[in-house]
């Protein structure tokens, strides 16, 4: 039988403190070779610190890293085989576009004519021919980007970090970068670990997420399992926008305060108090005078932002909460003014119960 590919990064139960502060849990993940995963979180989540125990820039303080099925966790950055792209590109400014390219294999002396043809072949791929003997001072920021990319493909490394590579981009920029990162790793079929607070970039690029809270994995898995079923509070509120509606259980029946009632496609198991999740855009308005039904709840707009492709609305509920609703631009359903008095509804299938 043919034996099974290792992954391209193990960590196991790897933690990290400075001083008293344990910013990194216990983190323990594997991923598989080829994917493009990324860690999200907000500032002081762990997510950089995660990074640069990959990388080896810190050293654990307990816990192991394996890459290709090679225990690296003391292992010199070096001898790791990563690429790397930085935040803020780390392009020397004394080297040209051939050089800062070329640098790695320079130091790994590798023959003039190998290294050429590699660097040719890494600024084809990014779109930089032509640019060989530019300085960094003649490039823009996107062109610095790709050079940083070009440098941290051209050794061939089959894994790839990444740290906020794209946050000094404007965001058109961004997002065609984010279309061309992607392209390129799943061209070169090699595994990608992103480190990003940008919601939207993760849900863009990613195979799979590992949002990230306080040193802890909140939760793991697809963008769209994620973003959908997420399994607390703190994600559904840090990927993308939730309405969490203030519910508890009545009797066996999910309420609000006022009474409403909803249901939700799954059991609650042995939740009694917390938040009803459901996307604004899952839920639709209604006339205060619909035929009354569950998943209901009745409400005041109280604000219409004109967001381009959709209209906002902000709808006053019980107990002064705010429930979002996002719909269509040019859409055939209503349309309705600060003021009027609405009904929300939404679908059980559309709808979850967090705890708090």
């Amino acid at each position: 039988m043919k034996p099974s590919t290792p992954p391209s990064v193990e960590l196991s139960a790897l933690r990290k403190s400075y001083g008293r502060e344990t910013v990194v849990k216990d983190i323990s993940l594997t991923i598989p070779q080829g994917e493009f995963f990324s860690l999200l979180g907000p500032s002081g989540s762990g997510k950089t610190t995660t990074l640069s125990l990959l990388a080896g820039f810190i050293r654990p303080d307990q816990g192991r890293i394996h890459i290709n099925g090679t225990d690296a966790t003391f292992a010199p950055p070096r001898e790791r085989g990563l690429g790397m792209v930085f935040q803020n590109y780390a392009i020397f400014p004394h080297l040209d576009v051939f050089g800062n390219v070329a640098f790695p294999l320079t130091i790994r002396k590798l023959p003039k004519a190998e290294i050429a043809e590699r660097v040719k072949k890494a600024l084809e791929m990014v779109k930089l021919t032509g640019f060989e003997s530019r300085f960094a001072r003649q490039l823009s920021g996107g062109q610095q980007q790709r050079v940083a990319l070009a440098r941290a493909i051209v050794g061939h490394p089959s894994v790839v970090l990444m740290d906020e590579p794209l946050g000094a981009l404007d965001k058109n920029l961004r997002y065609h970068m984010q279309v061309e990162i992607k392209e390129i790793s799943r061209r070169l079929g090699m595994t990608v670990v992103y480190v990003t607070h940008d919601q939207e970039e993760a849900l863009t690029m990613s195979d799979r997420i590992a949002i990230m809270d306080r040193g802890v994995i909140a939760q793991m898995g697809s963008p769209r399992a994620i973003y959908e079923r997420p399994e607390s509070s703190f994600v559904a509120k840090f990927l993308g926008e939730a309405n969490l509606i203030e519910a508890r259980r009545v009797n066996g029946v999910l309420q609000s305060a006022t009474g409403s009632q909803f249901q939700t496609a799954e059991d609650i198991g042995d939740l009694n108090d917390g938040k009803l999740f459901v996307r604004p855009e899952k839920v639709t308005l209604l006339p205060s005078d619909a035929p009354p039904n569950v998943n209901q709840l009745p409400g005041e707009v109280r604000r219409v932002s004109f967001l381009g492709n959709i209209i906002r609305y902000e709808v006053s509920v019980v107990n002064d909460q705010t429930v979002l609703c996002d719909a269509a631009n040019g859409s055939s359903s209503s349309t309705f003014s600060p003021g009027d008095k609405v009904l929300l509804s939404w679908q059980s299938a559309d709808a979850r119960f967090l705890g708090k």
